[in-house]
């Protein structure tokens, strides 16, 4: 089994590995027992039989189980039955007197329906939130199953006998079971940093889920639109005291831990929380945990004391104000308390170790012995004045203090209001700290951190299957607001095609992508901004002016790019203008390049059929440090199988940030090597901040993308391989080069031998 499903099937496994099941009882599951949830009752101590749906049901079969299970879990399977009560009634008749069932059930109005996603059993959007009303009401209509709402699960179960019964909330989905809460239980911090929404069918969604529960929460309407259900139905008098779990299952069976908070504890009635390593494996992670939380404490730092015993580590459950849900307030109603708070959440992160480097003012920092990485605002309560600490499972040697600090801000600085963080940009925070010398470097080593521990690059494919992506997210939501006609003529068909002028309107983010991505194929002549701060700077190599230039220029002289996300006040300050040639670039679509234009439509007539290779335009990056036969023979072969090879070269800073080493040949004589090279027909340097294979293909919309075999099974070039295929290209990938390598050069080179 390779790592992927392994940590898929761990994943799963957390909807249920938190209950406390009955040691050495019996369990009946209803599906194929090789599944994770029949492989989690084993782990749990149980003896499990599993059975198919159909029979489960089985008249023979059920009275030859009376009584005989402690436990019954099925996972949505009663959604394909016409009649889920009559298999709820035969479960029922084959659990002990204190035996309980579990079903796990989506819900019909799950926000993830109202965002968009589609039915699970119709494959179409809004039919469960329309209780179905458009579908199954011919009867040559084929039955495929359907979502009940939180009202008529209740009434099932009711009807079926249980009246014991208790309902979890489980997000995103049962799928993905990472949050549970239990009946009229709430979450006790924005699930904005805490959620990554998934679903059925991600590109049909609009709306970015995660931000819409805290008004659900306020509303008191958060339970009724969970996106999925386990329903805990008890024969006897005894349910679980569970009222919430976080499932970091995902992470794998050394660092998957369950935190368990629980109603009451046996000694003095109060709330508990629980963090329970489920697996072995993960016995050496939850001590780290205390080990952490007593070195903090030996500096000063203030901690949720806790209590080791197994495999779980207990501490009392904390009421008090989050810090991250603190410092946001500060930010919106005191911002000189504020700064003061967040300054001293930055002298706690330097308090927490011995310091091996002090701060030398060149934007380095502190140096820490250890580096906490979960000391930030999200793992902290405000309690009589001070920040006190929990879950504090990592330490990192020789870490930069500034990762934290950054951290720290960015966990504190309050998004949700654009006027706000207009009026006091982040930056000044990161200016405040001295974090913007090295920004980019913090930012990488967060990154690469959190992308470790959530193993990111080996579940990168399952969750490009499952995960909105946020750029088609926000063109879906856009082309609600227009007509096909207008959205076409605004949004996608955006150059000009006489090659008249282009002057691009904004100075940020989707400007630069613009003309790094499009500048040098096109004729843009000026680039305009309100922004004072930018005027006088240039973007490739073009200065940004004052937008009153504008006025200056002839009407139908040019055609004008809007280059901001958001663009409404924009439209009005042209239109007093009587600018109507404009049009809208987002940074989240794709558009054909002048030169991939010219090239796909160039007619094939049947007399060239024989000539045509299997593609038209072919992509290669690499570093080509050490130009090689190895490098002569990939192009040879790229050019072969396609008629058109562009080439993307990496910057002398990429080499030196992905591979920590220095190139021997620098970029400009590297580009002019590959250039020359009669198999390739392009050549260009790969933008550092667009570096990847998405990118390469929004840039030039290849029909191919070539890689060394080297590549082959890694989970990355997988997944991009799965979106060049969604997007109809090909990544192909030639054999690696034993004899010859850049690497071997440079070994050789080193040890003075050539």
């Amino acid at each position: 089994m390779d790592e992927e499903k392994k940590l898929v099937r761990c994943l799963r496994q957390g909807l249920i590995l938190w209950q406390d099941f009955k040691k050495d009882g019996r369990a009946l599951y209803i599906g194929d027992e090789s599944s994770p949830i029949a492989e989690a009752l084993e782990l749990a101590g149980l003896h499990v039989e599993a059975v198919t749906l159909d029979a489960s049901v089985d008249d023979e079969w059920v009275s030859a189980h009376e009584d005989a299970f402690d436990c019954i879990v099925s996972i949505a399977d009663i959604e394909r039955v016409t009649s889920p009560e009559t298999y709820i009634l035969a479960w029922r008749k084959m659990l002990t007197r204190d035996g309980k069932l579990l079903l796990g059930m989506n819900n019909r109005l799950g926000l993830k329906y109202f965002c968009g996603d589609r039915d699970p059993h119709t494959m179409r959007s809004f039919d469960g939130v329309e209780n179905y009303r458009l579908v199954y009401a011919n009867p040559k209509d084929t039955f495929n199953g359907r979502m009940y709402s939180r009202g008529e699960l209740g009434q099932m179960v009711a009807r079926a006998g249980f009246d014991k019964v208790k309902f979890y909330a489980v997000l995103p989905d049962l799928m993905n079971p990472m949050l549970i809460y239990a009946d009229d239980e709430k979450p006790l911090e924005s699930l904005s940093t805490r959620l990554f929404p998934t679903y059925n069918h991600p590109e049909s969604v609009f709306l970015e889920e995660q931000y819409l529960y805290d008004t659900l929460v306020d509303e008191g309407l958060f339970h009724e639109m969970a996106n999925a259900y386990l329903i805990e139905c008890a024969k006897g008098d005894t349910l679980s005291d569970v009222v919430h779990v976080t499932s970091s299952l995902e992470r794998g069976r050394v660092n998957g831990f369950l935190t368990i908070i629980h109603e009451r504890s046996e000694h003095d009635g109060k709330r508990t929380v629980e963090k329970r390593a489920p697996y072995a494996e993960g016995l050496t992670h939850i001590r780290e945990l205390e080990e952490n939380t007593e070195a903090l404490k030996a500096h000063g730092i203030k901690v949720i004391d806790g209590k080791l015993d197994g495999s779980r580590y207990t501490m009392p459950f904390i009421t008090e104000e989050v810090g991250e849900l603190r410092l946001k307030r500060l930010f919106r109603e005191d911002r000189e308390a504020f700064l003061r708070e967040l300054d001293h959440f930055r002298d706690l992160i330097l308090q927490s170790s011995e310091h091996e480097a002090e701060d030398s003012g060149n934007g380095d920092g502190v140096i820490l012995k250890r580096g906490y990485y979960d000391m930030v605002p999200l793992n902290s309560f405000y309690i009589d004045g001070e920040y006190v600490f929990y879950d504090q499972e990592f330490s990192i040697e020789h870490y930069p203090a500034n990762v934290m600090i950054m951290r720290t801000v960015d966990l504190a600085y309050d998004t949700t209001d654009g006027k706000l963080c207009m009026e006091y940009p982040r930056e000044r925070l990161y200016e405040r700290y001295n974090l913007n010398k090295r920004l980019a470097d913090w930012q990488r080593m967060d990154a690469e951190f959190l992308s470790s521990f959530r193993m990111d690059n080996v579940l990168r494919a399952y969750h490009q299957k499952c995960r909105a992506d946020y750029g088609a997210l926000n063109l879906q939501r856009q082309r609600i607001n227009f007509s096909d006609d207008e959205h076409e003529k605004y949004f996608r068909d955006i150059f000009p095609k006489d090659g008249r002028p282009i002057v691009v309107f904004g100075s940020g983010n989707w400007a630069k992508k613009f003309m790094t991505f499009y500048g040098r194929h096109l004729n843009v002549t000026a680039i305009v901004d309100n922004n004072k701060e930018a005027w006088g700077k240039a973007i490739e190599g073009i200065e940004v002016e004052s937008a009153d230039a504008l006025t200056k220029m002839e009407t139908g002289s040019f055609r004008l790019i809007i280059c901001i996300k958001n663009y409404l006040s924009v439209l009005h300050q042209i239109a007093d203008m009587s600018i109507d040639d404009y049009r809208i670039y987002d940074g989240n679509e794709s558009y054909v390049l002048p030169d991939a234009a010219r090239l796909s439509d160039n007619p094939n007539d049947e007399a060239d059929a024989p000539k045509r290779k299997k593609y038209k335009v072919g992509y290669i990056a690499g570093v080509f440090d050490l130009i090689h036969i190895g490098h002569l023979n990939m192009f040879r072969r790229a050019k072969e199988q396609c008629d058109y090879l562009i080439v993307g070269v990496v910057s002398d800073k990429q080499v030196r940030l992905g591979k920590k080493v220095e190139p021997f040949v620098p970029f400009e004589e590297r580009i002019e090597m590959v250039r020359a090279i009669r198999y390739v027909d392009e050549a260009h340097e790969i933008p550092f901040e667009y570096s990847g294979t998405i990118e390469a293909w929004q840039m030039y919309h290849f029909d191919v993308q070539f890689s060394g075999s080297d590549y082959i099974n890694d989970p990355g070039w997988l997944s991009w391989r799965d979106f060049l295929r969604r997007h109809g290209s090909e990544l192909v990938f030639f054999p690696y080069t034993q004899q010859t390598s850049s690497t071997k050069i440079k070994a050789l080179i080193n040890k003075k031998l050539v």
